[in-house]
């Protein structure tokens, strides 16, 4: 057990027979009464968003989960579907629980969250930056480097990053998963 004093950003909670994930937290302290505690909570099992306010020093009960690394290997009508690299079980997720699926690449390494208490799978965690191959690229104008003008490229996953007019079809791109953004160009 521990207090609203524990809460960080990423601490997954029990609150209400759901779990939810800290997304954002603060206090608010007022002169006479006492202080109180709110967060921003996102459902790990469900698709919920909600803020909840506590009394500073309440009890609150966190989750112990713990981070496992999984190979992506392919999409099918059951989700998307992982191979644990230590035992080499496979196990499906849903589109709701993976973070970025559009940057999803066959052998992909990943991170599962898993609730240690019950062994469940909660969400799949993309690495911060991954590297694609642009599939689709309008060709730029030479000399147009002035600017930080962007454009649209298709990378191998289907998915559309914009990025800066010097980056051709064919080249490699290091994009930050978690917004999808362009990054730097890799040499390859």
């Amino acid at each position: 057990m521990a207090t609203t004093a524990d809460i960080r950003t990423g601490l997954i909670i029990k609150l209400d027979n759901s779990l939810y994930s800290v997304v954002e937290f603060g206090q608010n302290k007022t002169a006479r009464a006492a202080a109180k505690v709110w967060a921003k909570l996102k459902g790990v099992d469900n698709n919920r968003s909600i803020e909840h306010t506590w009394n500073s020093g309440d009890n609150i009960y966190p989750v112990r989960i713990e981070k496992k690394s999984f190979q992506y290997l392919y999409k099918d009508d059951s989700g998307y579907n992982f191979m644990d690299n230590e035992t080499f079980e496979q196990m499906a997720m849903p589109e709701e629980s993976v973070d970025a699926p559009q940057f999803l690449t066959e052998g992909l390494e990943v991170f599962v969250q898993v609730n240690t208490e019950t062994d469940q799978y909660m969400n799949v965690e993309l690495p911060d930056k991954i590297v694609l191959k642009v599939t689709y690229s309008e060709p730029g104008i030479k000399g147009d480097t002035a600017t930080r003008t962007l454009k649209p490229a298709t990378v191998e996953t289907g998915a559309t990053v914009m990025v800066p007019l010097f980056v051709e079809e064919g080249e490699l791109i290091r994009v930050n998963a978690k917004s999808g953004e362009y990054i730097e160009r890799v040499k390859q």
